[in-house]
């Protein structure tokens, strides 16, 4: 990666020359037009719900819910309607490490061993020089390895044991590749170092200071009685229904945080306000400014391109992406998990504070409100983002359709599998992944992995298609031999081999 100096010029004067750090004060719409806003996009996004807050400085300008928490009922979201935060947790963290900095604890700088000795990658020169810093802003090599994670039935602890059988993506400090794993690894440091858990030092630290009331760290610890939001999806036939919830039983450093929009109110004002609430400061502003200053390029390419139209730059942060929109200097972050999606925004320059939660998977409703909402508060020129980000969603989509499609043109069905099925059944074990079984089950081939089970169908050759589930479509590749059977798979992307 190509190194450029601004020593010179100190960041303090490069900030100022590229972004107004002088407080501006943003126009405000109006109630019924921001309404408006939140009406238009959920019938432009087929969004069941949605919950709104926006904070200018120290004033909540706008706090409301919109639609319903569930399909089938109608129940409407509120300000206290509790949604899951996904991956805005990790703002959580780094701003509960940059505590632990002001206490003397740590330092952004510190090798990962100092603080979490079991802790390791899996390149020795990389290993030797991680940092607190690497394992936050997403830049250690590791590339982001979801599905070792992701609806697994081990816990946080085994993820990390697995970590040194990972081999690095790309160069340590030589690139981005977001990986919730290493949000796991700094909330275990921070644990390690404190001797309280993560979750115990977040709330003690952060969200009870600030009267952020709705907070829960797990699914289990939800109350029963809580005004929760159902997440869902859409079908291949494009009706909205109910997704199965996502249970998070333990406490998580990258993802697990629950809360609702009166929640997220104080938080957003919190970071506006440099670290301090309630006439108490929590952090220095000086160390939670540390996890909005660019750590490691975005590449504006490809996706990240199409995705900000109107950007120069994009960096990431410490849990924060850091951005220009149209000019104004923009701290972010999206969370996602199964039925839902957040998005968290501050304009430091404007003291104006968005976050809008949702809960229809993976759509891009949250960035569209967020960046008409900031055309508005900054009296910017409109631009119909939904018709764009929809524009941008529907040619993702068929694309993805055309990949298949090409694929599947150039199969050659008439192909017979090297083995019958039970010579492909048995266990399968990959150094970091852990075991694959395949079975025969009516004749067919079944492949069970981590929570997923996955019936397979001959395809071509040793190639077998996953029929459903959440692989559905996907391929299976097994390495076979006449006389000496089935040897190794490959699925996920990894090489799964065959224990004899």
């Amino acid at each position: 990666m190509t190194r450029i100096s601004f020593a010179a010029v100190g960041p303090a004067v490069l900030l100022g020359a590229l972004f107004p750090v002088g407080r501006v004060r943003a126009a405000d719409p109006g109630e019924a037009v921001v309404d408006q806003v939140m009406h238009d996009a959920l019938k432009a996004w087929e969004v069941p719900g949605a919950a709104l807050v926006v904070v200018r400085g120290d004033r909540v300008v706008a706090l409301k819910g919109y639609g319903r928490k569930h399909v089938g009922n109608p129940d409407p979201v509120t300000p206290d309607t509790v949604f899951p935060l996904a991956s805005c947790t990790k703002a959580f963290t780094s701003t509960l490490l940059a505590a632990l900095a002001d206490d003397g604890k740590l330092g952004w700088d510190d090798p990962v061993r100092d603080h979490l000795p079991g802790f390791k990658l899996s390149d020795p020169h990389a290993d030797a020089m991680v940092t607190l810093r690497d394992l936050l802003s997403h830049r250690t090599g590791v590339g982001g390895n979801d599905l070792l994670w992701y609806r697994a039935p081990w816990g946080v602890d085994e993820v990390l044991k697995r970590v040194d059988k990972l081999p690095l993506s790309y160069p340590f400090r030589g690139g981005f590749d977001y990986s919730s794993i290493m949000y796991m690894a700094a909330g275990r440091a921070a644990a390690h170092r404190t001797g309280d858990p993560w979750e115990k030092l977040v709330k003690t630290k952060l969200t009870d200071p600030l009267g952020m009331t709705g907070v829960s760290f797990t699914t289990k610890d939800i109350p029963p009685a809580a005004d929760r939001a159902a997440g869902h999806q859409k079908t291949k036939a494009g009706k909205v229904e109910v997704m199965p919830a996502y249970e998070m039983p333990e406490p998580n450093p990258s993802g697990s945080v629950h809360a609702t929009a009166r929640d997220l109110a104080a938080w957003l004002k919190f970071h506006l306000a440099g670290g301090a609430a309630n006439g108490r400061r929590l952090v220095s502003e000086k160390n939670l400014g540390e996890t909005k200053m660019p750590q490691t390029v975005i590449r504006l390419e490809g996706n990240a391109r199409a995705m900000n139209p109107d950007t120069t730059q994009l960096s990431y942060g410490m849990g924060w992406v850091v951005s220009d929109h149209r000019g104004k200097l923009v701290h972010a972050h999206g969370g996602m998990i199964d039925g839902f999606r957040v998005q968290i925004t501050l304009l430091p320059g404007e003291q104006l504070g968005i976050a809008v939660l949702n809960n229809l998977h993976e759509t891009r409703m949250n960035q569209a409100v967020t960046n008409t909402l900031i055309d508005l508060y900054c009296e910017l020129s409109p631009r119909d983002w939904n018709a764009f980000f929809l524009k941008i969603v529907a040619a993702a989509a068929a694309a993805r359709r055309a990949a298949v499609e090409a694929r599947d043109k150039v199969r050659n069905p008439n192909t017979s599998p090297t083995l019958a099925p039970d010579g492909y059944a048995g266990e399968y074990d990959h150094p970091a992944y852990g075991k694959a079984k395949v079975a025969v089950d009516g004749g067919k081939l079944v492949l069970t992995w981590s929570s997923f089970r996955c019936p397979l169908e001959h395809y071509q050759d040793d190639f077998y298609r996953v029929t459903e589930g959440y692989f559905e479509d996907k391929l299976v590749e097994f390495a076979a031999t006449p006389g000496r059977g089935s040897t190794a798979l490959r699925f996920i992307g990894a090489v799964f081999r065959k224990e004899r």
